[in-house]
């Protein structure tokens, strides 16, 4: 039986580091029950090897994510006057579908 508790309480500290990972990263508030499931298990608990793999995903994908930021920052490189060409084309088709609805009133 003491060692089923034993397992239980590491699985708990376990999951309570995964939510001090979690929290520390999306900045939320600390929460006291899990830092004391870790003091109970010991201060030696890391994330179990199927929870690192979901973190190291989690880390990936938000690394794709910032690259895609660092895409979007080169669009200075575009052609501005083309864009807005395009723009100024589509706002004057826009207004003369309006005016004709208007007419038509």
């Amino acid at each position: 039986r003491m060692e089923r508790d034993a397992a239980f309480a590491q699985k708990k500290a376990e999951r309570a580091c995964l939510r001090v990972h979690l929290r520390e990263k999306y900045r939320l508030p600390k929460s006291e029950l899990d830092e004391n499931q870790i003091q109970m298990a010991g201060d030696d608990v890391g994330l179990p090897e199927d929870l690192q793999k979901m973190v190291a995903e989690d880390q990936e994908e938000e690394e794709d994510k910032d690259s895609i930021l660092g895409q979007l920052q080169n669009l200075q490189n575009m052609d501005m006057d083309a864009i807005k060409e395009k723009a100024q084309a589509t706002f004057t088709e826009i207004k003369q579908a309006a005016e004709q609805k208007c007419c038509v009133m």
